[in-house]
């Protein structure tokens, strides 16, 4: 289910090119006690997966696929995996101002009861959350619906969405590693003038020879997962 679109053909005034305004409280560590960072924000030199836009912290039992657009040839973005749950992760531009997240909640829980499914917004370990039933059509050809939770987080000129499913969805108050993952997530949005909803660039994992000149904060951890990095088709 894709809730985003890419916006091409953003007027000059919807881009993002003040680089000296100051950060808005909104959108400040102390509004994400829980993460995900921005890059500003935690040791650059510690060792994480370098995926371009996003930095991934090294956690037990970790494992992720890369979700690919077929039609694009680029990354649209990750899946965290930890046992019986997964958590899909993308990031993307969003206003100096913040707030992306208030804005589309009622987007997306409009857009799953419209499918046929349900959607409640609670206050969650993030801030407010959309506790979800997607409907699905089973191998017997039965509708079914699977328990999803859709989390938004607001940064400093960056906006990040991820949709926790399995385990982690069905428990939300217990203990899981797919969101000690994500609490690991590192966000490094750039200067570069972006529209509001423009995915973060990502890229594949550099290979162990690519990176034996890197910098500490620039070398990724090359043996932070139990298997992957896994490439998946979106089409």
């Amino acid at each position: 289910m894709s809730l985003f679109r890419r916006r091409s053909t953003e007027s000059p005034a919807a881009v993002d090119t003040d680089e000296s305004a100051t950060e808005p409280a909104a959108v400040g560590r102390a509004n994400r006690p829980n993460g995900p960072w921005d890059a500003t924000e935690v040791d650059l030199t510690v060792g994480r997966l370098d995926l371009g836009a996003l930095l991934l912290t090294a956690t037990p039992g970790l494992e992720l696929r890369i979700e690919v657009d077929q039609e694009s040839d680029t990354i649209a973005g990750i899946q965290l995996i930890v046992g019986e749950s997964a958590a899909q992760v993308q990031a993307f531009a969003a206003p100096r101002s913040g707030g992306l997240w208030d804005e589309i909640r009622d987007e997306i829980a409009a857009s799953i009861t419209a499918a046929g499914g349900t959607a409640e917004e609670v206050d969650g370990e993030f801030g407010a959350e959309l506790r979800v039933k997607l409907p699905q059509v089973s191998p017997e050809g039965r509708t079914v619906f699977a328990p999803a939770r859709f989390l938004g987080i607001d940064g400093p000129r960056w906006f990040v969405r991820a949709v926790v499913s399995g385990r982690a969805a069905i428990d939300p108050d217990g203990t899981d590693g797919v969101l000690d993952a994500f609490r690991g997530v590192v966000v490094v949005r750039g200067g570069a003038p972006m529209a509001p909803r423009e995915l973060l660039p990502l890229r594949l994992p550099a290979a162990p020879d690519e990176s034996a000149g890197a910098t500490a904060s620039q070398r990724p951890d090359l043996n932070p997962f139990e298997r992957g990095p896994e490439i998946t088709e979106v089409h």
